[in-house]
């Protein structure tokens, strides 16, 4: 923001945790997230360099890095937008320290953790560092509290996992320390103290200092664009039922994982503004979303429980509320398949109606997936796929016939007819689509029951070879010019359960059969079997099976053509 003040000093750690400074974890933050390997290699560097020199008075400075706050000039209250992790381990080694070091010492390193209160100035006592809401209580009580620290061993099933990783990085710094005498402690004590420098940038607004903080972070964002929408919609709840709304915001996090949790509001809208993002998620999200359904509460919800709940199921393919949930599963895992998630926000979209019964549901995605099918195989470039889906999400807000011809979510006469015509042709040559189309039509030729789930690997086998050998029947049965036609198309094609052999893949038909085809741990897919169970490989043979197996295709996808 212009004209924003910004602050940036050099401070030694032991001046920062004094009264100039009163660090706040905001809910928005991810959970203490540092490993005992990224603790236990600080607590290395530290000590390292706390013995690098005879004295401490000849050390040299170590500087741990920089912290982005947000803090009014002349005001303690600093706002941790990036350093969270390492303010909270140096208060965990602070806290550890007080064992190993004498009663001075201790009492110098409890000034570092707790704020003792001044009646002239009007302050209670209160811990320097207070982490996010959830977890500051079991922080103050097993960590910043001398006796919690004498608790820590005896903690069992300790969760959620930020818990557990204070304990364990408490619990290896105790390690650690013990096996130094009391000079070694103290020393490195005084070495954090007093010799080891954090840059500290600090503004007033907000915006600005999440900026700083995505230049100067060099391994990437701590926060998300739901850290912050999630402060933004939650801090404007009324205050008594903000803990209840930070609870049901991290309920759905924990379900969805962070990452699934971050692609849900990319969906979301998608579900709202219907076109293809242009700018920042935060922006559009804003615009298109918040805009919308402004009432925090209203917005937890009305939209992000149930698409949450909606995107949990449809990711795992998990739905059971009905007789046709195995359908409906099984054409979830299809568009899981697909090498886009372009799809997932009209699914989420219909999933998350409260009318949506099974039946509803598998009319819905035999339809979808239709579609998403037919643009695989088309090609349809990303532009054009997201603005058909947009399209679609609009007819389901408006609740029109979705069904009805001239329904987005239906092949047109000219769509139906190009989808025909690219499986038609050299559909091997096209990696991306050639795996789907195949196990499509396998699964349709078992009628619908074939599960590839266990399978370690599938690849795409030719059975009349690429190169076959001069003088093989391979090159008396099929001129070049029937080679060249037949060779990459679907006729030809077939799946094996291993990797492909470039020494079998040029075997006579019969051997091929028996010492290539059969060998698989695997039984074998119908498009094999047809195969093992054929006598010749022609170009007759060829004609009638593409003729075949296009009609199978044809019914899946309802392409007109077919007929």
């Amino acid at each position: 923001m212009a004209g924003t003040k910004i602050q940036a000093a050099e401070r030694k750690v032991g001046d920062i945790f004094t009264d100039d400074y009163h660090f706040t974890i905001p809910r928005y933050q991810r959970p203490y997230a540092w490993t005992t390997e990224q603790a236990g290699e600080m607590f290395d560097d530290l000590l390292a360099a706390s013995r690098a020199k005879d004295s401490l008075t000849e050390a040299d400075p170590y500087f741990l890095g920089s912290i982005v706050v947000v803090k009014a000039e002349n005001r303690a209250l600093a706002e941790v937008v990036d350093g969270q992790q390492r303010l909270t381990t140096l208060t965990i080694l602070y806290s550890v320290l007080r064992e190993f070091v004498s009663a001075e010492f201790a009492e110098s390193l409890e000034k570092r953790i707790f704020q003792k209160g001044d009646p002239l100035k009007g302050t209670a006592d209160q811990p320097r560092l207070r982490l996010r809401d959830q977890d500051q209580g079991f922080f103050e009580k097993y960590i910043q509290e001398r006796l919690g620290n004498d608790l820590l061993a005896a903690l069992q099933n300790v969760t959620p996992d930020s818990r557990l990783r204070l304990v364990e990085n408490a619990l290896l710094f105790k390690a650690r320390l013990s096996a130094l005498d009391r000079s070694e402690a103290q020393r490195l004590a005084s070495f954090v103290d007093g010799y080891t420098y954090l840059v500290v940038v600090a503004t007033v607004d907000f915006e600005s200092a999440y900026r700083i903080f995505s230049v100067l972070n060099e391994r990437g964002l701590d926060l998300t664009h739901t850290d912050i929408l999630k402060s933004e919609i939650i801090g404007g709840i009324p205050e008594a039922e903000q803990e209840a709304y930070t609870n049901k915001w991290a309920q759905e996090e924990d379900d969805l994982g962070r990452n699934d949790f971050g692609d849900l509001f990319s969906h979301i809208r998608m579900v709202y503004a219907k076109t293809k993002a242009r700018e920042s998620i935060l922006k559009e999200f804003r615009a298109s979303v918040l805009s919308r359904v402004p009432d925090g509460k209203k917005f937890i919800d009305d939209v992000l429980v149930p698409f949450s709940d909606a995107f949990e199921v449809v990711r795992s393919a998990s739905y059971a509320g009905g007789p046709g949930a195995e359908e409906i599963n099984r054409l979830l895992g299809w568009l899981k398949q697909l090498d886009n998630t372009d799809w997932i926000p009209p699914a989420i979209s219909y999933f998350s109606r409260p009318t949506a019964d099974s039946a509803s549901l598998l009319r819905f995605l035999v339809d979808l997936e239709r579609l998403a099918a037919s643009m695989l195989v088309r090609r349809v470039d990303i532009t054009r796929r997201v603005e058909r889906y947009g399209r679609v999400l609009d007819w389901l807000e408006k609740d029109r016939d979705l069904y009805a011809l001239e329904s987005p979510l239906q092949l047109s006469g000219d769509e139906q007819a190009e989808t025909l015509a690219k499986l038609g042709a050299e559909i091997y040559t096209v990696t991306r689509i050639r795996l789907y189309v195949l196990l499509r039509l396998d699964s349709a030729l078992s009628d619908g029951g074939a599960n590839y789930n266990g399978y370690p690997l599938i690849s795409v086998e030719h059975v009349l070879p690429q190169s076959p050998a001069a003088g093989s029947v391979w090159t008396s049965a099929f001129t070049s010019q029937e080679r060249a036609y037949w060779v990459h198309r679907l006729a030809n094609l077939v799946l094996l359960s291993k990797r492909k052999n470039s020494q079998a893949s040029n075997l006579e038909f019969e051997v091929k059969k028996t010492k290539y085809f059969e060998k698989t741990s695997w039984p074998p897919f119908v498009l094999t079997s047809q195969v093992l169970a054929t006598d010749g490989w022609t170009p007759a043979v060829l004609e009638e099976r593409q003729k075949t197996l296009l009609k199978v295709l044809g019914d899946l996808w309802r392409l007109a053509a077919a007929s």
